[in-house]
């Protein structure tokens, strides 16, 4: 039997990735819990199973479980089984994941979105590896080694009380924690190439002609909020659109929903046409409408964003205009705007503008506007 799954593909060079491979490794010959945590698409599933099959446990069950996919009531007897007539339908006996995984390993993802329930028969397990399956009296003892993982804040949610602390202390005799791809520039194009040689031999290409230097600089100024999932689906989409093996890659389809027919979403409490006099020119023919009463509370702060940009997108009649360099000026003078209004926070800027932080950071990255004295607060 082999050490490794086909799976175990972590692969980069950056110190950071290579620092969590050197804790990996370490702490993998103990039986003790471990902690993951990472943005989403950092690669925790892989994680945990490279602690596994570096384990002396790597010849047993291997068992992982979502537990963000099911209610309290799947999840309680998913995990510790069920006993004949515990319920109406239990017609036989279940055995439960800890049950199963008996001497091996038991991967619980999403562990944050446990109830209080599920968390106090946890800690039981972990504490003295004892459970009973649910409507049963026997108690049944179980030598797993339990790694868990999440994307939340854990400490902050058993301070606020929506985790047991003393659970949270027995999860974590060692946390590993991800870098987000973002953080790890020099593995990007290593992990680009990866994809798309596997995506060109799923499409029976003979050959993989590479990325241009536009497609490169994307990758590297593309702040990636989904992590390596999201680079992984946006290669692959961009070598099968290619659809050229002679040819390398030069445009990335990062967005599969951009389309000129896309459905334009509207502004949640701003009437758009109350905003239209703002950007036209005074002109004699053209008279400013005021707003109302009723919108002009809902305009206020809208309007200490846009007053400062209003004035350079004045709709002019003379043509040919570039409409790709007007709303790229037209965004970094709002993004400035927000940016000043903001006090230059970045979290308080996102929100004004209606992104999330990544997202914000994106776009400071793609109009080289971090260096403009911008801070990072998250708090």
């Amino acid at each position: 039997m082999s050490r490794f799954n086909k799976q175990d593909n972590l692969l980069g060079q950056s110190n950071c990735f290579l620092e969590v491979l050197e804790q990996v490794s370490q702490i993998a010959l103990l039986s003790k819990p471990v902690l993951i945590i990472g943005e989403r698409g950092t690669g925790k599933e892989l994680v945990a199973a490279r602690l596994h099959y570096l384990s002396k446990r790597w010849e047993q069950s291997y068992l992982k479980l979502n537990c963000a996919a099911l209610n309290e009531n799947l999840l309680e007897t998913e995990l510790f089984g069920y006993d004949s007539g515990a319920f109406t339908g239990a017609n036989k006996r279940h055995e439960g994941r800890f049950e199963r995984a008996d001497n091996g390993t038991l991967f619980l993802d999403e562990i944050a979105n446990t109830s209080g329930l599920i968390q106090e028969k946890l800690l039981r397990v972990v504490e003295y590896g004892e459970f009973e399956r649910v409507g049963g009296s026997r108690t049944i003892t179980t030598n797993v080694r339990l790694v868990a993982a999440t994307n939340e804040d854990l400490p902050t949610l058993a301070a606020s009380g929506q985790f047991r602390a003393d659970l949270l202390d027995r999860l974590a005799f060692d946390v590993i924690t991800l870098p987000p791809l973002r953080e790890r520039l020099d593995d990007i194009l290593m992990l680009a190439e990866h994809f798309a040689i596997n995506m060109t031999r799923e499409l029976e290409f003979e050959v993989f002609s590479g990325f241009t230097d536009k497609a490169k600089r994307a990758m590297l100024e593309y702040s990636w909020p989904g992590n390596i999932r999201e680079l992984k689906n946006v290669i692959e989409r961009s070598v099968y659109r290619c659809n050229n093996p002679h040819l390398p890659v030069h445009d990335l389809i990062i967005d599969p929903f951009e389309s000129p027919f896309r459905p334009t979403q509207l502004i949640k409490t701003i009437d758009r046409t109350q905003l239209q006099p703002k950007f036209i020119a005074p002109h004699p023919e053209n008279s400013i409408q005021q707003p109302d009463k009723s919108t002009a509370s809902d305009l206020a702060d809208t309007e200490n964003i846009v007053e400062t940009a209003s004035p350079l997108y004045a709709i002019s009649n003379a043509f040919p205009q570039s409409l790709k360099s007007l709303s790229q000026n037209y965004e970094v003078e709002l993004i400035k705007s927000a940016l000043a209004h903001c006090q230059y926070n970045q979290k308080k800027t996102a929100q004004a503008l209606e992104l999330t932080y990544h997202q914000l950071r994106g776009y400071l990255k793609k109009y080289n506007l971090l260096e403009r004295g911008v801070t990072d607060d998250l708090s």
